[in-house]
C-alpha cells in the first residue's frame, strides 16, 4: 500500500490550512512538505495557524499585559522564570521522540497553559483568596481550578484530532503544565524579590521542583490518552485522572502551607511528596510504554502485510534493544528518517487498534508518511 496524497496547488506551498483532498467540507493542515492528520470541520477556511486559537489570543492579551508589567517591576523574575522551560522542555521532547507531535500542536498546548489556564486560574484564585483567605486559595481553589484549566489544552488537542494515544496525552499535558508553570514562576519570583527571598524561592521552584506541574497534569493526560486509544468519550473517562491530578496538587500545596507554619519541616515534606509523585509518574509511564510495546509486537505481522513491508523491517521497532542498535548504526540524518518510519508505524498501530471503523483518510496520510520515510531510508542505505 503506497498511497501518495495530492499536495496543495503547488508542492512548494507554505504551511497552512487547505481543502481536504479526502473529506468534503473539511480543511487539512499542510506542514509545508506533506499532509498531516490534523483536520478542521468548518464552513470557512480557518484563518489562524495551527499553533493559535481564539481562546489563546483572547487570554494571551491579558497574560502578556501582566508579564510586561512584571518585567518592568522585576526584570530578574522574568529571566529566572524561564529556567524551568530550559530544564523541562528537553525532557518532554525526549518523551515525544518516538511519535513526535507536530510543533504547532505542542506550541499551542504551551501557549494554552501560559495564557488561558493562567487567566482562568488567576481570576478564580484571586476571588477565593479575597473571600476565604490565601490558604483556602492555595490548598483548595488552586489545585481544582489550575488542573481543570490545564486539562482543557489536552481536550482541545483531542478536538483538533491531534491526540491518538496515551503518550500523546502525557506530552500535551506536559506542555500545557509547563506553560502555566513558567508564567506562575514569573509571579512567584517577582513577589519573592520584593520580600527578599528570591534565592530560596528560585532554588525550590526552578531547580528542585521544576517538574511539579507537569507531574500533576500527567495523570489527566494519561486518562484522556487511554480514553482516546480505547475509543471512549473523553468525558467522563478523564475524571479519574483529573481527580488524581487535583489530589496530588492539593497534597503538594498543603505541604508547602504547613511548611510556612513549621519552617523546619517544609523541606522534608516537599521533598518526600515530590519524590513519591515522581516515582509514581515514572512507573505509570513505564507500564504504559511496555503495554504499547507488547501490543505493537502483536500487530507486527498484520502491519507488515498491510503496508507491504518485511516483518523484520517492522519488528525491529517492537524491541528497544534491537531498535536502538539499528538506530546507532545510522548517521544523524539517517536516524531522523528512521524515527519517521517508527513514528508512522506507531501511529498506524494506534489507529487500527482503536475500537470502531478505521478513519481511512487518516490512514492514507500516515501510510504516505511511512512510504516517504522508507524511501529516504532506502536511499541513504
Amino acid at each position: 500500500m503506497q498511497p501518495t496524497p495530492p499536495p496543495p496547488p503547488s508542492s512548494a506551498t507554505r504551511a497552512g490550512w487547505y481543502a481536504d483532498p479526502w473529506k468534503a467540507a473539511a480543511w487539512r493542515w499542510w506542514d509545508g512538505f506533506c499532509w498531516t492528520a490534523h483536520v478542521r470541520h468548518e464552513e470557512a477556511k480557518p484563518k489562524l495557524p495551527a499553533w493559535l486559537s481564539v481562546p489563546v489570543i483572547v487570554a494571551g492579551a491579558l497574560s502578556l499585559l501582566m508579564i510586561v508589567g512584571l518585567g518592568v517591576q522585576a526584570p530578574a523574575a522574568i529571566g529566572l522564570g524561564l529556567v524551568p522551560l530550559v530544564i523541562v522542555a528537553p525532557v518532554l521532547m525526549w518523551l515525544d521522540r518516538v511519535e513526535p507531535e507536530p510543533w504547532p500542536a505542542r506550541i499551542h498546548a504551551l501557549l494554552w497553559g501560559a495564557t488561558v489556564a493562567v487567566v482562568i486560574a488567576g481570576t478564580i484564585n484571586s476571588i477565593v483568596a479575597v473571600a476565604w483567605g490565601e490558604t483556602a486559595a492555595a490548598v483548595l481553589s488552586a489545585p481544582i481550578v489550575e488542573e481543570t484549566a490545564k486539562a482543557f489544552a489536552i481536550v482541545y488537542a483531542v478536538r483538533r484530532r491531534e491526540l491518538d494515544g496515551v503518550m500523546d496525552g502525557v506530552v500535551y499535558a506536559g506542555w500545557s503544565a509547563l506553560g502555566f508553570a513558567v508564567v506562575e514562576d514569573f509571579l512567584y519570583f517577582a513577589t519573592a524579590e520584593e520580600s527578599g527571598v528570591l534565592v530560596e524561592t528560585f532554588i525550590l521552584r526552578a531547580l528542585l521542583t521544576p517538574f511539579a506541574h507537569p507531574l500533576f497534569t500527567t495523570w489527566t493526560g494519561l486518562a484522556i490518552g487511554l480514553a482516546v486509544s480505547r475509543g471512549r468519550p473523553v468525558f467522563p473517562s478523564m475524571l479519574w485522572g483529573l481527580g488524581l491530578a487535583i489530589a496530588t496538587h492539593m497534597a503538594w500545596n498543603g505541604a508547602l502551607s504547613l511548611g510556612e507554619v513549621d519552617g523546619g519541616s517544609v523541606v522534608a515534606l516537599a521533598a518526600l511528596l515530590f519524590v513519591v509523585l515522581f516515582i509514581a509518574g515514572m512507573i505509570s509511564l513505564i507500564v504504559v510504554r511496555r503495554s504499547q510495546q507488547k501490543r505493537f509486537v502483536e500487530l507486527v505481522p498484520w502491519l507488515a502485510q498491510r503496508y507491504g513491508m518485511a516483518q523484520s523491517e517492522v519488528s525491529v521497532f517492537g524491541h528497544w534493544s534491537s531498535m536502538w542498535s539499528a538506530r546507532r548504526a545510522l548517521s544523524r540524518s539517517g536516524r531522523k528518517d528512521f524515527d519517521a518510519v517508527h513514528a508512522a508505524l506507531a501511529r498506524l498501530a494506534h489507529l487500527h487498534d482503536r475500537p470502531g471503523p478505521t478513519d481511512l483518510a487518516t490512514e492514507q496520510v500516515l501510510a504516505a508518511q511511512l512510504y516517504r520515510a522508507r524511501q529516504k531510508v532506502s536511499g541513504r542505505s
